[in-house]
């Protein structure tokens, strides 16, 4: 692969654009009802830690992804197995975001249309950004994020005006106590989304400024947890804890009660080009981090047939990973975010940092 160059800025872009992507879509801790709004900041506090580990081990091995790094901590034989999880995990993650969004398309706006067609041709754009390397995803990211916050924040003063708002509707505050919370809490809210910015590690070895590597992830961390805890408290001042539960789509139904004057109303299709806008960087992200690494791992030299490849992979993936969108969010969050995001995005992590500690004071 040829060596690109993505500037600090733009991926901070895409980083909390990433955080956000299928976060705004899901709705965070739907099953702590009014404390849903404790789910991020809980997730940003675990997330800081995560970060450290991950920017840790960058700094260990500067100029190294986590494909190229892994092999260097835990041996040549070991590491393929390991990697090879990785990359899957990166490739079915992104096929779950692309199912997210064709959902969500199909239940709202295009409901005529075969979801395959909207997935398919969400992932043509993908093939069209990604086959340009980091650098276009970069540069998409430079221009989009900043409207996609725009957008937000027009809709949370829009949300203001609703006549259901109500900020008691966050009380009682931990009405469950802190142990049942705790419960729900650790670690999903950490796994989903802050602990899958482990991906960031394909992408600090294209940074132009290799020695902001730790100020870029804990900006990312924060800023993205900060924006989700708002998001969610204006979304559950709105719609209240019980509707916050059930609907799959919240965000959306929170924005459709919005009516300025009888005269400004159908907001909710700013909501999906808000969503599909963030689907685009968390597939993006994922999905890049999957093509790096393959294309890393195999020493190939140009990556545009891996990305066409993971293209044709991804798109029936998403389809055939669960026969209906409710059988998909339970396959997310009552075994996949539980045990392979623990496995993946915190347990190996801790334990390469620990070996690349030890590796590192022997060398010493």
């Amino acid at each position: 692969m040829k060596k690109e160059k993505i500037s600090d800025i733009q991926l901070i872009y895409l980083m909390i654009g990433y955080v956000l992507g299928t976060a705004i879509i899901l709705g965070l801790g739907a099953e702590v009802k009014q404390d849903a709004w404790l789910f991020p900041v809980v997730g940003l506090l675990g997330g800081l830690i995560l970060m450290a580990i991950f920017t840790q081990l960058s700094i260990y091995y500067q100029g190294d992804t986590l494909v190229q790094m892994i092999p260097k901590i835990i041996g040549k034989y070991l590491s393929y197995p390991v990697i090879f999880l990785y990359i899957l995990h990166f490739t079915y993650s992104a096929a779950r975001a692309c199912r997210e969004l064709g959902d969500l398309i199909v239940s709202t706006i295009l409901t005529e249309t075969p979801i395959i067609v909207i997935i398919g041709s969400f992932m043509i754009l993908m093939i069209y950004c990604l086959g340009s390397g980091i650098e276009a995803l970069g540069r998409m990211a430079e221009i989009v994020f900043p409207i996609y916050i725009f957008s937000l924040i027009i809709i949370w003063i829009l949300l203001l005006t609703v006549e259901q708002f109500n900020i008691n509707n966050l009380t009682p505050i931990l009405g469950d106590g802190v142990l049942s919370f705790s419960k729900k809490a650790i670690p999903n809210s950490i796994n989903f989304p802050f602990g899958e910015t482990i991906v960031i590690m394909m992408f600090f070895p294209f940074l132009g400024k290799k020695h902001n590597i730790r100020k870029i992830g804990m900006y990312t961390i924060v800023l993205g947890g900060i924006l989700l805890t708002i998001n969610t408290i204006m979304v559950i001042s709105v719609v209240g804890p019980e509707i916050y539960k059930i609907d799959y789509f919240n965000f959306l139904v929170a924005v459709q009660l919005v009516s300025v004057a009888d005269f400004l109303e159908r907001f909710d299709a700013l909501v999906i080009l808000m969503m599909v806008s963030g689907v685009f960087f968390k597939v993006g992200g994922f999905t890049l981090g999957a093509m790096v690494g393959i294309s890393q791992l195999f020493n190939l030299k140009q990556s545009r047939s891996v990305m066409i490849g993971l293209a044709t992979i991804i798109t029936p993936l998403s389809l055939i990973s669960a026969t209906s969108y409710v059988e998909h969010i339970e396959i997310g969050f009552k075994l996949y975010v539980p045990y392979v995001h623990t496995l993946l995005q915190i347990i190996l992590p801790i334990l390469f940092l620990c070996i690349a500690f030890i590796r590192k004071k022997i060398e010493l």
